[in-house]
């Protein structure tokens, strides 16, 4: 079976590990102390605070498996293999939404780091397939579930 390969950049690998200490060295601490506290209650059977405990233990053992899994697969794109005008991952893009001119502004990442509310869209999302590959310039049809729209791509940098 082929594990699934997650690219992103430097900076999002990092945030991830991070992320990931930050769960094993304070988390598990928090809830072991929590489970601890609540068997001091008594009769587990009727304990809300152990099952709320044990329930949190659980997803975030859950949370360190699929981020050990992610940064074990980890892919590192250096925007730097690609030319300087094209859109890849790494790079923000700035396009021109065509004909009022809205312009919109987007980092493409891999899906592990992607946070659309930071300008951070998936490299797999319908606005960065479409962008991926192009170049300052270009005018693109970009199909998303809301209907399609044309862009013109206005500046290409590092992210």
């Amino acid at each position: 079976m082929t594990e699934e390969v997650y690219p992103m950049t430097q900076e999002g690998l990092e945030k991830i590990e991070k992320e990931l200490d930050e769960l094993k060295v304070v988390k598990r601490k928090e809830i072991v102390e929590r489970i601890k506290i609540a068997r001091s209650y008594g009769d587990l059977s009727e304990n809300s605070e152990y099952e709320a405990a044990k329930d949190e233990q659980a997803f975030v053992e859950g949370q360190i498996a699929k981020l050990e899994n992610v940064i074990r697969y980890a892919e590192i794109i250096n925007p730097e293999d690609y030319e300087a005008d094209e859109v890849s991952l790494g790079r923000k893009v700035t396009f021109q939404e065509l004909p009022d001119g809205d312009e919109e502004e987007y980092s493409i990442v891999g899906k592990a780091e992607a946070d659309p509310l930071e300008g951070k869209i998936s490299n797999e999302s319908p606005i960065a397939k479409a962008l991926i590959g192009k170049r300052e310039g270009d005018e693109v049809d970009i199909t998303t579930p809301g209907g399609t729209m044309k862009v013109k791509i206005v500046k290409v940098e590092e992210a």
